[in-house]
């Protein structure tokens, strides 16, 4: 495997490149194609010396494609055709020209890659454009597993189930795949989000009082019995390690800017997803983190000596003021974007460039992936 030669496709700001390099496996990424300039921007800070395209990828021709040296394709299509929360296009969707774009060049291509890897949203398996990824894979020789994964597979403390594929040019099955996916990626024991359930998600009324807790206490943010009983399982896995693990140290981060503001607090207290420093779960983070509240990712709960139901009992009988004073009381922050990249494997040398919004880092991170996990299925492709 000594100097694997890597194009980075959809390259974003670089979580394939750190995943290589975590991976230790002897490999030099050969060009990094994308056309967000944020991303791009951020890429370049942390990867100057590595070719960066700020091209769209059906605009490289085939020529092109050949004249680059490269053994392995490792690529995160753009996302928004398959997720639960959009239109679902698919491959009617114009975003995903350029990924059929690679599906069309890969049979032409004088020297096929050895290796490919792709990532993409919970409900690509289900999608058209994975049967065409599929099709076109075994008719040009390809060996392939496919896995849905998410960081508490790997102790991470954060919910991010994705679907990769993992394929090599190989004639050979290699039977014991299947076997080896399971040791790198064992299943929590129990369903960690409901992302992960098969059966769609059931709206909950946008307004209504927090129900009671069978067991004791306040349901918040609308939850069922049956969600606080899968949060409660979670946090007691001692397989998976602690929120606080993750966090910057107080004496860098200026809390007093990423508290949750009055209007916020007062309009979404029931939707909001709490943790606590030794919490070991954490819902997905995504491009709306900061803006959007349902949905988007958790929020940290400073003040730990306050009792969530001493706060949440009794709110709704409560005025606005007194109610904002008791959800005060929580210090209810956002995480920065430095500990969102820390939940998503980002090593400490991984940093911004100082003219990039915290809005526009929030977005670039929730459109990349977890480098823990790429890492460990790029070690199980190689071995």
């Amino acid at each position: 495997m000594e100097g694997l030669r890597v194009l980075e496709l959809y390259s974003g700001i670089g979580g394939m490149h750190y995943a290589v390099q975590e991976s230790g496996i002897p490999a030099q990424v050969v060009a990094a194609i994308d056309i967000n300039p944020t991303a791009n921007q951020i890429y370049k800070h942390n990867f100057p010396d590595t070719d960066l395209w700020n091209k769209t990828i059906e605009g490289i021709s085939l020529d092109d494609f050949n004249k680059l040296p490269f053994d392995m394709i490792l690529m995160s299509p753009p996302c928004q055709p398959f997720t639960r929360i959009g239109l679902q296009g698919d491959i009617a969707d114009p975003r995903t020209k350029s990924f059929l774009y690679i599906l069309d060049l890969l049979p032409r291509l004088c020297r096929r890659p050895r290796f490919i890897l792709l990532e993409n949203v919970k409900g690509f398996e289900s999608s058209s454009a994975r049967e065409r990824l599929v099709k076109t894979l075994m008719e040009c020789g390809y060996t392939f597993q496919e896995i849905m994964v998410s960081p508490t597979s790997v102790g991470i403390p954060n919910s991010r189930l994705r679907y990769f594929l993992i394929a090599k040019l190989s004639t050979d099955i290699d039977s014991t795949w299947s076997s080896k996916m399971l040791d790198a990626f064992p299943l929590p024991a129990e369903s960690e989000s409901p992302e992960q359930r098969t059966s769609s998600r059931p709206l909950r009324p946008a307004t209504g009082q927090p129900e009671e807790d069978p067991r004791g206490g306040v349901l918040y943010k609308q939850e069922t019995a049956v969600e606080v009983q899968r949060k409660r399982s979670q946090n007691n896995d001692l397989s998976v390690r602690q929120i606080g693990d993750f966090l910057q140290p107080q004496t860098e981060v200026n809390a007093e800017n990423y508290l949750l503001p009055p209007k916020t607090l007062l309009r979404y207290a029931l939707l909001l997803d709490i943790v606590q420093p030794t919490c070991r779960r954490s819902v997905c983070f995504t491009k709306g983190y900061g803006r959007y509240v349902e949905g988007t990712g958790s929020v940290l709960q400073c003040c730990t000596e306050t009792e969530m139901e001493d706060v949440f009992r009794g709110l709704d009988q409560l005025s606005e003021d007194e109610k904002l004073q008791k959800l005060l009381k929580l210090k209810l922050r956002y995480f920065t974007p430095r500990e969102v990249a820390n939940l998503m494997g980002f090593p400490q040398s991984f940093s911004f460039p100082e003219q990039v919004s915290t809005k526009q880092r929030y977005r670039v991170l929730g459109n990349s992936l977890h480098v823990g996990v790429v890492a460990r299925l790029l070690q199980l492709l190689l071995s």
